[in-house]
């Protein structure tokens, strides 16, 4: 199977983005876009073979691998791990085509400094942008060696958090997936600053209710795509 030249490009594209935003920092994070493909039912995922970064990679690292099983369709070498969690929300989201995982510091470090559980939200902007609550695996769960779990969850979250280790925006295309990422790692560094001027200041940070950030769920797709949620209406 011969790679189109397109989908490259536009992989090569957010590979660079990533890394001019500071997420890439070993091999281990990776980008995963389905394709559709008329002899394959799920598409093809194109990706990147494991041993080398994003930032280091070139046309000839891509690799294209059938969805439902590991089988290498092009490039005759291995992807990472990671790329099981990938294939499996890929296989249970037909409406999600592209998957994007990175190893953000303030992320780890929030999560990993045992005062939180879970990031607050400050701002409006991730749970418009989201559309879907943030999931948390905890940090003893290899939910990338062994994908059962990612069934009980994936329908209702559109970023997986695998605390210790990274996160995993979820979007039906690339561009979607990458504007999941940003607001959530920039809302960590928000909760980081807000929590050390609060203590500073004697006062407590002022993070929006549930009730408020559950109603932002609802209503995220008419605020961020309310083109594509009008049509939607007319249709039904």
């Amino acid at each position: 199977m011969r790679p189109d030249p397109a989908v490259v490009d536009t992989f090569l594209r957010y590979a660079r983005l990533l890394a001019a935003r500071g997420y890439v920092h070993n091999t281990l994070g990776n980008i995963v876009l389905r394709v559709p493909h008329a002899d394959f039912p799920h598409g093809v995922a194109y990706t990147k073979h494991a041993e080398l970064s994003l930032e280091e990679m070139t046309e000839d690292n891509i690799v294209i691998t059938d969805i439902p099983t590991s089988r290498v369709l092009h490039g005759g070498r291995m992807t990472s791990i990671g790329h099981n969690l990938s294939r499996e929300i890929l296989r249970l989201r037909s409406d999600i085509h592209a998957t994007i995982h990175v190893h953000d510091d303030a992320l780890i470090a929030f999560l990993g400094s045992g005062a939180h559980k879970a990031i607050g939200m400050l701002s409006l902007d991730p749970p418009f942008v989201l559309g879907k609550p943030i999931h948390y695996v905890a940090a003893h769960v290899d939910v990338e060696a062994d994908v059962s779990s990612v069934q009980d969850f994936i329908q209702e979250t559109n970023s997986v958090v695998l605390v210790g280790h990274g996160v995993t925006t979820l979007g039906r295309s690339v561009s979607e997936a990458y504007h999941r990422l940003n607001p959530l790692t920039a809302e960590v560094r928000r909760n980081i600053t807000a929590e050390l001027l609060a203590a500073a200041a004697g006062t407590r940070p002022a993070y929006r209710s549930d009730a408020e950030v559950q109603a932002m769920y609802r209503h995220a797709e008419a605020i961020i795509y309310p083109k594509r949620a009008e049509r939607v209406m007319q249709e039904d």
